[in-house]
């Protein structure tokens, strides 16, 4: 599928919106209702108004500090991906879809329980095993149904692959687990699924990534993801992604620009080149109209505002809220 066919996919979903007979999910949380899209966004991708940066606007103008409301909302008022870890994912998956496919959109969203998931990091978790991430993933899958979705499948799973995280033939297990993940995602008809495959800082030889990648299912799927919760610009990533395309028979792919508006921290080491760091900007809004031929989509796959972790400085642990690093991203943001 190229980006065409993923803009089809977008208009699709827009015509069908008005002919669905999904029941609207209960929220619990006195969000926008269905029907009502970010003011601005254009893209057909999903805006989640029940995420942290939504929640930071309603806060921050319940407060009266509405110069940085503003500045949050140009998070909080574009498409960001959904992870997903839940123990039990299927019914906040049908619930995010039902909803989404209510407004005529597609949400994106984030596979993200492979086991030892982060290699014991700061987002450590995960399936206890394989047989429990094998059902986990089909209730996943459950939960898409027929609606439409894209899936980025396990950010860095892959990629550990090859840096010595998987020992002892896990490497071989988690291969498995990533095509089977493919496999049974694609079973639902409208869903696009894209196995993540690292940034452009952690491959060195592109030509060593390709055997693992096919293992993976990347043929399989509508293609693979990449720079995800990285700070590359579109220029370096699609010059490494555009080699890994070569490398598995002109796989097409997707890449986040949550971060990148002003690239990676040049000389960076160790926890310092991608755990919060500063001085870095929201980067390109979420589109189909990339202008690269294999490009399916710039997307915010990282939620731009949410941290990376503790870093060993103390900072939010992973995926919780970070009030004072998302305003520096959208402060610095051209």
């Amino acid at each position: 599928m190229n980006r065409y066919g993923l803009a089809a996919a977008l208009a699709l979903a827009l015509a069908t919106a008005a002919c669905t007979g999904d029941p609207a999910p209960s929220t619990g949380s006195g969000s926008a209702a269905p029907g009502n899209t970010a003011p601005g966004d254009a893209s057909g991708f999903y805006v989640d108004p029940d995420g942290a940066a939504a929640q930071e606007v309603r806060k921050l103008e319940g407060e009266g500090r509405t110069e940085e409301a503003g500045l949050i909302r140009k998070i909080a008022d574009r498409p960001n991906a959904i992870w997903i870890g839940d123990q039990d994912p299927k019914d906040r998956v049908a619930g995010i879809t039902t909803k989404a496919r209510q407004e005529g959109r597609i949400p994106v969203l984030v596979a993200y329980h492979i086991p030892n998931r982060d290699c014991g990091q700061f987002s450590a978790g995960g399936a206890a095993g394989a047989q429990e991430y094998r059902s986990w993933i089909g209730r996943f899958a459950e939960g898409i149904g027929d609606r439409p979705a894209l899936v980025v499948v396990e950010p860095d799973a892959l990629a550990h692959i090859l840096d010595n995280c998987t020992q002892g033939g896990q490497a071989g297990e988690r291969l498995d687990l990533l095509r089977n993940a493919v496999e049974t995602l694609k079973r639902q008809p409208n869903a696009k699924v894209y196995v993540d495959a690292g940034n452009a800082g952690w491959i060195k030889d592109p030509g060593e990534w390709a055997e693992p990648m096919r293992r993976a299912g990347v043929p399989q799927a509508d293609g693979f993801a990449f720079n995800v919760s990285n700070f590359f610009t579109v220029e370096e990533s699609v010059a490494v992604a555009g080699r890994l395309s070569d490398a598995v028979g002109g796989a097409h792919y997707v890449l986040d620009t949550s971060r990148n508006g002003n690239g990676p921290v040049r000389d960076a080491q160790g926890d310092d080149a991608w755990c919060n760091p500063k001085g870095r900007a929201l980067g390109t809004e979420p589109t189909t109209e990339t202008g690269h031929e294999r490009v399916d989509a710039f997307l915010w796959i990282k939620r731009p505002g949410e941290s990376d972790g503790e870093c060993h400085r103390g900072e939010p642990r992973a995926g919780d809220w970070f009030p004072e690093y998302a305003l520096e991203l959208a402060r610095n943001a051209r």
